[in-house]
């Protein structure tokens, strides 16, 4: 139940606050004050589109804020938990904020959230009736959907049932349907994976092998040269045989280090320095040896060893070529490759799956639809009964209602029902559909008697009415005003109205008054009482909020609606 909803810079409203509660509640005012701003308001704070045109004439952004009570403990509270949001107790704040270049932000029990949460939120908490959903109601769509609400919670179960059984039953008949349809595309394809992966297997290559490759190729190609340099280093550091005049590097050093010893032991400044000669003369003698050592491992044949290394350097590179990169990406298609082909051989296996999962669902959905298409025409012979009452009460005491189920070959998310809701406006008459059957006023009251017949059996919270009255006057107005207080009873109703028959029956009434200071349209709201409230209905029975007549037929109205 809304409790308050409050509402800042939003079309021609610049701030109002909208005491609600539970019961009966009519807002009336003058055309263009912004009463309709009142359903725009909910609307936002049930997750639709945010429209920034909305937002007031000069103002950076509108700000529309809802105090509801609900079950702490109930669906509606721990979805909010699950976004984030907080309750106080029963309390739960829902605010929304637009700004004048439509950037939106929706709050949930403090927190912030995606607008889609107040969406998700809004269908159980209100259920909005505009001119819009008087339309909406000739569509197959919505008339099962009424049907739905009234038939309950056991076809509500078995609907889920169908739906997911449904579902699974398309998505595998769909792909059965592709992986048959292109049996011999895979074939092909798999083929073609075999080939490809006894290739690569055959080359085998490894990951690194061409750069390895490619320093190899590189030394090899340049053995002589490696040779010749490496030999001449050697002998300018330890020559293997003595030359007089050219000493070796490790002869000079070993000179230097005997000369310095001589004379070591006459200054403490020396010695140090003969150990360094003595530990870079070892030094030259190491690298002498390792050249030494890398003169004996240059491979003699390196001609017949470079020809190898160019011949796998072609192999490895034309199959990285052929498989778009390198040898890396040859080795990843190995992989990807290899699994794609264990999948494609698995089609037959998959394919017979798949058959035989199809058949089970396809006969399980058949028997839901049964089901499904059983409880609807129960339930349409009950809804039927029971708004025909309803309309009696309506000032359409000859009028019937007639819901027809057609069931069609093919099965839908919903069944293979196809609701059609009739009005028969006289005995005798033929039952047309709403579209063709109901005028304007007549399709207000029809909307009305059935969500008080569908609210006994699937309760709503609030109803909101935007101008459900509309084309309906005299005894219908205050027949729709009964059945509205009746909806009451039950559920929090809140009805933006213009007839003074529909709002005597509200314990809350609301009035949106509208000022102007000749440039800006500003507008408030002020709940109404007394010969305050009776003053309202003169003004919408007559135009003159001062009217004797009118103040007259305003306090009889009230206090009709009071011994009902």
């Amino acid at each position: 139940m809304i409790e308050e909803l409050s509402i800042r810079d939003l079309g021609v409203i610049a701030e109002a606050t909208l005491p609600l509660g539970p019961g009966f509640t009519a807002v009336t005012g003058e055309t263009g004050a912004g009463k309709t701003m009142v359903v725009t308001a909910l609307g936002l704070l049930l997750g639709e589109r945010a429209d920034a045109a909305r937002v007031r004439q000069g103002q950076s952004q509108t700000w529309v804020e809802g105090r509801w009570l609900i079950d702490p403990n109930g669906a509606v509270a721990e979805r909010v938990r699950d976004a984030g949001g907080d309750l106080d107790g029963p309390e739960l704040i829902l605010g929304r904020s637009v700004s004048a270049e439509g950037r939106s932000r929706a709050v949930v029990g403090g927190r912030g959230a995606p607008a889609s949460v107040l969406g998700d939120l809004g269908g159980d908490l209100v259920v909005v009736h505009g001119q819009s959903d008087q339309v909406r109601l000739r569509s197959a769509s919505a008339q099962r959907e009424a049907l739905d609400r009234f038939a309950g919670p056991e076809l509500a179960e078995i609907l889920t049932d169908y739906q997911h059984a449904y579902r699974r039953w398309i998505a595998n008949r769909d792909e059965l349907d592709r992986l048959t349809r292109e049996q011999d595309l895979r074939a092909r394809e798999a083929e073609g994976l075999r080939a490809s992966i006894a290739e690569i297997e055959t080359i085998a290559p490894q990951r690194g092998e061409d750069a390895e490759l490619s320093e190899r190729a590189e030394r090899l190609g340049n053995l002589e040269e490696l040779r010749l340099a490496a030999a001449q280093s050697r002998e300018l550091l330890s020559a293997e045989e003595s030359v007089d005049d050219m000493p070796d590097a490790v002869a000079l050093l070993d000179a230097a280090r005997r000369q310095l010893e001589r004379a070591a032991g006459h200054d403490p400044v020396l010695p140090p320095m003969v150990e360094a000669l003595g530990n870079a003369e070892f030094l030259v003698a190491d690298i002498a040896a390792q050249l030494s050592s890398y003169l004996a491992g240059l491979d003699a044949d390196g001609a017949r060893e470079l020809e190898i290394v160019q011949e796998r350097r072609a192999e490895l590179t034309a199959l990285g070529r052929k498989y778009a990169g390198g040898v890396d990406e040859a080795i990843e298609f190995l992989d990807t490759g290899s699994a794609r082909l264990v999948e494609l051989d698995g089609d037959s296996d998959r394919i017979d799956e798949l058959t035989a999962e199809t058949e089970a669902d396809h006969l399980l959905v058949d028997e839901l639809a049964t089901t499904l298409t059983g409880l609807r025409e129960r339930a349409a012979a009950a809804l039927g009964a029971a708004v025909t009452g309803e309309l009696g009460a309506l000032a359409m005491p000859d009028a019937s209602l007639v819901v027809e189920i057609d069931s069609r070959e093919e099965l839908g998310l919903t069944g293979r029902d196809v609701v059609r809701i009739l009005l028969q406006p006289h005995a005798g008459a033929e039952p047309r559909a709403l579209a063709r059957g109901a005028s304007g006023g007549e399709l207000s009251r029809v909307m009305l008697a059935i969500e008080v017949v569908i609210n006994a059996t699937d309760p709503v919270p609030t109803f909101v009415f935007d101008e459900v009255d509309a084309g309906v006057g005299g005894a219908a107005a205050i027949e729709i005003g009964r059945r509205l207080a009746r909806l009451a009873e039950t559920a929090q109703v809140i009805v933006v109205t213009h007839l003074a028959q529909v709002a005597a029956f509200a314990g809350n009434h609301l009035s949106v008054v509208k000022d102007s200071d000749g440039a800006v349209t500003a507008s408030s709201v002020r709940q109404l009482h007394g010969e305050e409230r009776a003053a309202e209905m003169a003004r919408l029975l007559s135009g003159l909020p001062d009217s004797a007549s009118g103040l007259e037929h305003a306090r009889e109205l009230i206090s009709l609606a009071h011994s009902r």
